[in-house]
């Protein structure tokens, strides 16, 4: 058994309503969709589709390979994924990824903006046949069928749907693992599933999945062989890590992108001059430093809103405002108003190893604004708990953010995290041009027209600030003298199905 460090997610492993990365492992080791990405170069690969074929880039028929079946026995079939994709896309399920149905035709009935559904199933979604199944958008999207791959978008058997919640205690997918036991905020056990038809065969038999909340003591317990992958390392220990494990250390850049969020739905950032403080935040923070001085080299200064390696990634559209400049950010932050309320907090989960680099971030801006108390950082508990803040709107002042690469497109960075009413939208931004652009990149016929979209789309969040790109985000981890052909993904995940013991 492959011993890896975990941590507590937000929600139980249904893919609608999990976001976090604690959740997305388990939920990517015991569901398999139409696709999955390469882990070396993120490339989509068909898993359960045997074809996904359109002739005007907006109707779509999906045909499905037989003889899936999930760990119950029971056969994977067109309405698994109708049916899941409808659940989650359902308002009153209270999906927090529903907003990634939103092209599907249909989708403003199940999913109004306001008052009650008038529809329970997406208009543009028909099961065909036990194998097939057709999909009709709103507007063309050349790139959707790339995004399949996503957890998201995974099946769901029909015990699921006949109750819920007793599903959440006891998970049944079609992945390469079945979860074995599973103790709430302490451990989940995954052991292989012999009826998986994918890709990703196991080569060990099985994942213990064990949650810390204190990086140090995942770290202690890597020393000691007591845990076989980390992938928390402690921010203090980076510079000792390669020798310490004798080589056995993962350093490689990933599609990421680390980001401090700010909520346009509170007192004080709601205002129109409150861009011009976001604007003069970003340029307050001095990003090489910390990166050279806290980060230890493992991250790269952000200078956009994706990330290298992405298509339609360009570096510089953050323009000025991603660069240190003192006197600018001053300039700015008063023209704005100054800082709401006089000063600010920034939250991040203390069980992530984040406050040196707050702590650094919040130095920065106090240096430049001359005042040891306009910045401080605010530790909240576990990562769970942070993200329930978030998704309940109730922040005060700029938090900790991310985004893992779920496929390399600008639209996975740009359309859910700042589209109006965006699946992962956690800032409330709101700005109807920025949609409308959105709106045309993915209609767009090429991807070089669809990348200049996005691009021209960067440039009004350079102008908004809704977002304060950080760095990119390299992969990094340790692993233990008992395990080998251990590597990480670029959505900076182990790949432990390949892991052997």
């Amino acid at each position: 058994m492959v011993i890896a460090a975990w941590g507590v997610p937000q929600n139980p492993f249904v893919p609608g309503d999990t976001y976090d990365s604690y959740g997305i492992k388990v939920v990517d080791s015991i569901l398999t969709g139409l696709l999955t990405y390469d882990p070396r170069t993120s490339a989509p690969v068909y898993e359960n589709a045997a074809s996904i074929s359109t002739t005007d880039q907006q109707h779509f028929t999906i045909r499905l390979k037989p003889d899936w079946t999930f760990s119950d026995g029971s056969p994977v079939t067109a309405a698994s994924y109708v049916d899941a994709w409808n659940y989650t896309a359902l308002a009153t399920n209270r999906q927090i990824n529903s907003g990634y149905f939103g092209y599907i035709q249909g989708y403003a009935a199940v999913a109004p903006a306001s008052g009650r559904p008038t529809a329970t199933t997406l208009s543009g979604l028909k099961v065909v046949d036990s194998t097939t199944f057709t999909v009709a958008l709103t507007q063309k999207f050349s790139t959707w069928p790339q995004t399949l791959g996503e957890f998201i978008f995974d099946p769901l058997p029909a015990s699921f749907f006949k109750d819920p919640s007793a599903w959440e205690k006891h998970p049944v997918g079609d992945g390469p693992y079945r979860i074995a036991s599973y103790t709430p905020k302490q451990e989940v056990v995954l052991t292989p599933y012999a009826g998986y038809k994918g890709l990703q065969k196991p080569q060990n038999d099985g994942i213990d999945f064990k949650a810390y909340t204190d990086p140090n003591a995942a770290y202690a317990d890597l020393l000691s062989g007591r845990l076989d992958i980390d992938d928390t390392l402690p921010l203090g220990e980076l510079d000792n890590v390669s020798k310490d494990l004798h080589g056995r250390y993962i350093d490689r850049p990933s599609a990421s992108l680390s980001r401090l969020a700010f909520p346009l739905y509170a007192k004080g950032w709601d205002t129109a001059g409150s861009a011009e403080v976001r604007q003069g935040i970003s340029m307050a923070i001095d990003r090489p430093l910390i990166i050279d001085k806290i980060l230890h080299g493992t991250m790269t200064p952000a200078t956009d809103w994706t990330a290298p390696g992405v298509s339609g990634y360009d570096p510089g559209l953050c323009g000025s405002y991603c660069t240190y400049d003192p006197v600018r950010a001053r300039q700015l932050i008063a023209a704005g108003g100054g800082l709401p309320g006089g000063s600010i907090t920034i939250s991040y989960n203390a069980d992530g190893g984040n406050q040196p680099w707050v702590d650094a971030v919040c130095n920065s801006i106090n240096n430049v604004l001359g005042d040891d108390r306009a910045c401080t950082g605010k530790p909240v508990g576990t990562f769970a708990e942070l993200r329930d803040q978030v998704t309940a709107r109730r922040m005060t002042g700029p938090f900790r953010d991310s985004w893992d690469e779920d496929y390399p497109l600008a639209q996975d960075f740009l359309q859910p995290s700042f589209t109006s009413g965006g699946g992962s939208n956690d800032s409330g931004y709101r700005n109807s041009g920025y949609d409308s652009l959105v709106d045309r990149a993915n209609a767009a016929s090429g991807t070089a027209a669809t990348d200049r979209l996005y691009q021209q789309a960067e440039k009004q969040l350079a102008a908004d600030m809704p977002v304060i790109p950080l760095w990119y985000e390299n992969s990094v981890a340790g692993y233990s003298a008992a395990v080998s052909d251990v590597a990480m993904d670029s959505f900076r995940m182990p790949v432990y199905y390949a892991v052997r013991k």
